[in-house]
């Protein structure tokens, strides 16, 4: 029975609450890097390359994907138009 019950996921709370949640089409994930990299707000992401900020990610060890990759760019043009 105990292989049935599915475990919960846990939920990152500190990610969910993030300034990087109001990027339009931002998963969890992402903003979890984003934070993972030492940045807090949006205004941070201006004028990065998301390039670089993939590569970072990825010097921390963790995996950059298409998606991932996608989002990057989508979080620094965001941070680029808001004002």
């Amino acid at each position: 029975m105990s292989e049935l019950v599915s475990k919960k996921k846990k939920v990152d709370y500190a990610a969910l609450a993030s300034p990087f949640m109001r990027i339009p089409k931002m998963k969890v994930g992402a903003a979890r890097a984003l934070l993972d990299l030492g940045l807090r707000e949006i205004y941070e992401l201006r004028g990065r390359d998301p390039h670089s900020l993939a590569e970072d990610i990825e010097n921390a060890g963790k995996t950059v994907d298409a998606d991932l990759a996608r989002l990057l760019k989508i979080a620094v043009d965001f941070s680029e138009r808001e004002q």
